[in-house]
């Protein structure tokens, strides 16, 4: 089974394992709508899986998957934003000191940019500082991470559903890696296992039908490959 999830594109076994468990999971607690590599509304990621479950006389509630098998993947997404800006903040205000500190002790340096010599900048990397070397890693390392590693915190800033579950192998789970508002299911013995339940994320109606939407274009798109049907195909069926 796990062999014909697994992707051209590089998935491991381990983690086409555990979404097949998700998968499961999800619909065993009521989810009928399920589906594989969703893209989400409101933003440019994907979800491992995404899923739809009816309530009656209710619209229903929606849960987003997100599988990791190493913590390096775990913590490349897992960056708070409030927290990381404030670090950023903290970070620029150290350079900026820093380097009012090194002009004054390098009156002379420059670094050419300008016609004007009175408006050159005068590049500090070439002093060879070590604090300010290090300073500058810090910041690039933090940008990096600000900006491209975010996905929990952006999905649940975003309300693209109303549940979010990470799925990680037992061995992997602290709870402090877990990102705030999330579930935690675990795989024990085989099976998935809830250790922490999730906060529940009011969403409008139309994320709601947009996201029961990409459910169901995805899982035609698992159909038409599995049936072997191209794009040439649907427009001569027209």
């Amino acid at each position: 089974m796990v062999a014909g999830i697994k992707r051209a594109g590089g998935e491991t076994e381990r983690h086409a394992r555990l979404k097949r468990l998700a998968f499961l999971w999800a619909q065993a607690q009521g989810y009928s709508a399920c589906a594989m590599e969703v893209s989400l509304p409101k933003c440019r990621y994907r979800a491992d899986i995404a899923a739809y479950r009816l309530t009656p006389e209710k619209i229903g509630s929606t849960a987003i998957f997100e599988c990791k098998q190493a913590l390096c993947d775990l913590r490349r997404d897992n960056c708070v934003s409030h927290a990381a800006r404030q670090q950023l903040e903290t970070i620029c205000q150290r350079r900026q000191l820093l380097e009012k500190r090194l002009r004054a002790h390098y009156p002379n340096l420059r670094n050419g940019d300008s016609l004007f010599p009175e408006f050159d900048l005068p590049d500090l990397t070439v002093i060879g500082h070590r604090g300010y070397q290090r300073l500058l890693r810090q910041l690039h390392a933090l940008q990096n991470r600000l900006y491209d590693c975010t996905k929990f915190d952006k999905l649940l800033r975003y309300r693209c559903a109303n549940l979010y579950f990470l799925v990680l192998p037992r061995e992997l789970f602290r709870d402090s890696e877990v990102p705030v508002g999330w579930g935690a299911l675990v795989e024990v013995d085989g099976a998935l296992t809830v250790v922490r339940n999730p906060i529940w994320h009011e969403t409008t109606p139309e994320i709601h039908m947009r996201l029961l939407h990409r459910i169901a274009v995805a899982g035609t798109r698992v159909i038409n490959r599995k049936l072997e049907i191209t794009f040439n195909d649907i427009i001569a069926g027209r």
